[in-house]
C-alpha cells in the first residue's frame, strides 16, 4: 500500500516536471527512502521539492553514498594492524565526520517521532524498537545507540540499493529500444493506458521480471557480498580457506561469467524466459549464477520488498513515460561506467528527460 502510493507520487512528480531534464537516482531515492520510512516509523521524511527533489533527501542520499564508498574502501590498517592507529587513508576521520550527520538526522526523526506518538504509531517499527528501550521484554534491552544503530542499517541497505538498481534497469532500457518496446507491449496487453501498474499485475509481467533478473545479473545492488567468516578450515577449487578468514563473494564477477553465461555483458533479457538458457533460474538465492541478495541463512532479510519495489518501480516508470537523454544524447552513447564503493552506483548519474504516454489523468493530484 506505502509502496503503490509512493510510486504514484513519483509519477506525478515525472509528469510536472515542464520538459526539464531529471536526475532519475535521486528522485528514485526519495519514493525509496519515503516508502521505507513510512513502514519504519510511519510517515514520509522527504518531499520532491519544487526544484524536483527535496535539498534534504539529496543531502541524505549523499550520507548514504559516502556510507557505502567508506564501508568498501582501501584501508591500509586493515591489513598492516601496527599502523591502523595512523589512519593513513583517512578513513577513521572521515566515518567519524559521517557518524556525527546521521546521528543528528535519526536523533531528530526519534525525537519527531516521541513528540507526535498516537494510536496510529501503536504498530510502526520504531515505537517496536524504543519500547524495548524503555521496557525490557524478555532480558532484551536497547540502548538508545542501539536503536539508531539499527535505523542506520536499515536506511542504509534499504534506501540506496533499490534506486540505484531501478536507475541502471531504466537505463539498460533507453540503451536497449528493442527490450523496452517489447516489455512496453506486455504491460500495456495487461494493464492497458487508462491505470497505472499494481504490485496485481506483476506475476503476469514474465518480461519485465526478466528485465529485472537481467538488471541484477549485470549490475548487482552489492557487487561484493557481505564480508563472512570461515568457521573451519577448507578447500575449495583447490584453494586452502583458513579457520577464520575473512571471505567476500564476487557477485559482480558471477553474473558476468562466460563459463556461466553466453554473451556474458550483453543485455539479454530473454535468457531468463522459458526456453532460455537460464528460463529456470531466479534471483532469490537458489540458483547460485545470480546471487544478488545473497543465498543461505543471511541471506538480505528486505529481499521480498526490494523485489516487488525494482519490480514495480520499473514497469511504472517503462509503462507511463517515453524516454528522452538530456541534450538528446544518443542511447548507444549513454555512459554505463560504474563508481567504486560497496553498492554499485552509476559513475554518471541518468539524466532524463520524462514524457507522459498514458490517459493525462493518471498523472494529477486527483487521480485514485
Amino acid at each position: 500500500m506505502y509502496l503503490q502510493k509512493e510510486v504514484k507520487k513519483l509519477t506525478r512528480n515525472l509528469a510536472s516536471s515542464d520538459s526539464k531534464a531529471v536526475k532519475l537516482g535521486q528522485l528514485l531515492n526519495v519514493c525509496a527512502t519515503n516508502t521505507l520510512t513510512r513502514i519504519m516509523i510511519g510517515r514520509r521524511v522527504f518531499d520532491y521539492g519544487s526544484s524536483g527533489w527535496d535539498p534534504k533527501a539529496d543531502e541524505f542520499k549523499s550520507m548514504v553514498v559516502e556510507l557505502m564508498k567508506l564501508s568498501g574502501v582501501f584501508n591500509i590498517g586493515d591489513f598492516i594492524p601496527f599502523l591502523d592507529w595512523l589512519d593513513l587513508n583517512g578513513v577513521k576521520a572521515k566515518a567519524k565526520k559521517l557518524r556525527k550527520r546521521f546521528n543528528a538526522f535519526l536523533t531528530s526523526i526519534i525525537e519527531e517521532h516521541q513528540i507526535s506518538k498516537n494510536e496510529k504509531h501503536q504498530n510502526i517499527y520504531l515505537t517496536t524498537l524504543l519500547s524495548l528501550k524503555d521496557t525490557p521484554q524478555e532480558g532484551c534491552k536497547l540502548s538508545d545507540e542501539e536503536v539508531k544503530a539499527i535505523l542506520l542499517n536499515m536506511f542504509g541497505a534499504g534506501t540506496d540499493t533499490p534506486s540505484s538498481t531501478i536507475e541502471w534497469a531504466m537505463a539498460e532500457l533507453i540503451r536497449n529500444p528493442r527490450s523496452m518496446v517489447r516489455v512496453r507491449q506486455e504491460i500495456d496487453s495487461v494493464v492497458g493506458e487508462d491505470r497505472l501498474v499494481t504490485e496485481l499485475d506483476l506475476p503476469h509481467l514474465p518480461y519485465l521480471q526478466a528485465v529485472v533478473k537481467e538488471t541484477f545479473r549485470l549490475h548487482p545492488p552489492t557487487p561484493l557480498s557481505i564480508p563472512r567468516i570461515s568457521e573451519e578450515s577448507c578447500e575449495i577449487f583447490g584453494y586452502h580457506i583458513p579457520k577464520g578468514a575473512t571471505l567476500l563473494v564476487n557477485v559482480w564477477a558471477i553474473g558476468r561469467d562466460p563459463k556461466e553465461w553466453s554473451d556474458p555483458l550483453e543485455f539479454k533479457p530473454e535468457r531468463f524466459l522459458l526456453g532460455g538458457e537460464k528460463g529456470g533460474v531466479d534471483v532469490k538465492g537458489n540458483n547460485f549464477e545470480v546471487i544478488p541478495f545473497g543465498a543461505g541463512r543471511r541471506i538480505c532479510a528486505g529481499m521480498s520488498l526490494g523485489l516487488v519495489e525494482v519490480q514495480l518501480l520499473t514497469a511504472t516508470l517503462a509503462h507511463a513515460f517515453d524516454w528522452e537523454l538530456e541534450n538528446g544524447l544518443d542511447p548507444k552513447s549513454l555512459n554505463m561506467d560504474e563508481a567504486y564503493g560497496l553498492t554499485l552506483q552509476r559513475a554518471v548519474p541518468l539524466s532524463v528527460h520524462p514524457r507522459p504516454r498514458l490517459s493525462h489523468h493518471l498523472y494529477s493530484s486527483s487521480s485514485p
